[in-house]
C-alpha cells in the first residue's frame, strides 16, 4: 500500500531495517496480546540491564556454560611425592642432567625431588604443582639423553647380579664387583641386598674367597685415621664396612681396598647376625 506525501524509498529503507535488526543479535520485544496498540517497540541487548515494560516480567539470565564432553582434561599424573620405582629413579638422573637436582637418583619421590619438579615446572610456564604429569616428563626428556646405569645407581640400590656359586652354601657375605651389591646369604638364600663400592685403582679390592677373621663393631682405621663403624675383616686390612663418604657421596668417591656399605641399618643387621668364620666371596 503505497501512504500519500511519503516516497516509496522510505517504506523500502524501513523493510530493511525490520530484517537487518534481527541479524544485527539483538530481540525485539512482542507486543502486548492485549491490545498495547501504541507502545513503543523496545530493542533490548542480551546481558543489558535495561528495565522491562510494565506488565512483562524480565527476560530469564542464560544458563552457565557447561563442559563439553570432548574438552581437554588436566594431564594425568605419573609420579608424585611418596612413589617409588625405577620410573622415579630416571626421573631423578633426568633432573640432575638439567641441575634440578643435586642428590640421588633414590628412586623414591621424596621433598627433595618434590621441590625440583616444581621448579622445574615454574620455569617453563607450566602449572608448579610438584609432581610429575605427563606434560611435564614430555618436556623433561625432550631436554634430556637417557640416563646411563652409573647416572641411575651412582646413589646404590641397582639390581644385584646372580650370586656366584661358591656362594650357595653355608653363610656367606657375597659381593660382586659387576653389579657392585653384597648378598647376605645363608644355605643359598638371601636375607638381604645392600650397594657397596670397593677400592680404587691403586688400592684395589681383593677378589676371591676369605673367611671373616675379627668384628669390630667402632673400628677406627689406624693407617687412615678414619671411622669403620661395624667393620667385618677378611682380607689383612680389607673389612666390609659402614661408610660415612659414601652415604654422603656415594660412588663418587671410593675405599681404600675395604668393601663400603652406605645404609647403617641394614650392616648394623647383617654384623649382629654374621659371625667370625662366615665366609666372604668377592667375584666380578
Amino acid at each position: 500500500m503505497r501512504i500519500p506525501g511519503r516516497p516509496a524509498v522510505l517504506l523500502a529503507s524501513v523493510a530493511a531495517l525490520a530484517v537487518l535488526v534481527p541479524l544485527g543479535g539483538c530481540t525485539v520485544q512482542p507486543a502486548d496480546a492485549g491490545g498495547g496498540r501504541g507502545l513503543p517497540v523496545r530493542v533490548q541487548v542480551p546481558g543489558s540491564r535495561t528495565p522491562a515494560p510494565a506488565g512483562h516480567a524480565p527476560a530469564p539470565a542464560p544458563a552457565p556454560a557447561r563442559t563439553a564432553p570432548g574438552a581437554a582434561q588436566p594431564p594425568r599424573v605419573l609420579w608424585a611425592r611418596g612413589d617409588s620405582g625405577a620410573g622415579v629413579r630416571e626421573l631423578q638422573a633426568r633432573l640432575r642432567q638439567v641441575d634440578w637436582l643435586a642428590d640421588g637418583p633414590t628412586g623414591s619421590y621424596d621433598d627433595l625431588t618434590e621441590q625440583a619438579v616444581r621448579g622445574f615446572q615454574g620455569r617453563r610456564g607450566l602449572p608448579p604443582t610438584g609432581a610429575t604429569d605427563t606434560v611435564t616428563w614430555q618436556r623433561l626428556v625432550a631436554m634430556t639423553r637417557p640416563p646411563g646405569t652409573w647416572e641411575l645407581y651412582r646413589m646404590g640400590g641397582q639390581p644385584a647380579a646372580a650370586p656366584d656359586p661358591r656362594c650357595l652354601t653355608g653363610r656367606v657375605l657375597c659381593v660382586s664387583k659387576t653389579s657392585r651389591t653384597l648378598r647376605w646369604m645363608i644355605d643359598g638364600r638371601t636375607l638381604s641386598v645392600l650397594a657397596v663400592r670397593f677400592g680404587s685403582q691403586y688400592s684395589p679390592t681383593r677378589e676371591g674367597v676369605f673367611r671373616i677373621y675379627w668384628k669390630s663393631r667402632h673400628h677406627v682405621s689406624t693407617l687412615y685415621d678414619s671411622p669403620m663403624p661395624y667393620a667385618m675383616f677378611f682380607s689383612g686390612g680389607q673389612a666390609v664396612h659402614y661408610s660415612y663418604d659414601f652415604a654422603a657421596r656415594g660412588y663418587a668417591g671410593g675405599s681404600h681396598g675395604c668393601v663400603n656399605v652406605r645404609d647403617e641399618t641394614a650392616i648394623a643387621r647383617i654384623f649382629a647376625q654374621a659371625r667370625v668364620g662366615d665366609k666372604v666371596v668377592v667375584s666380578w
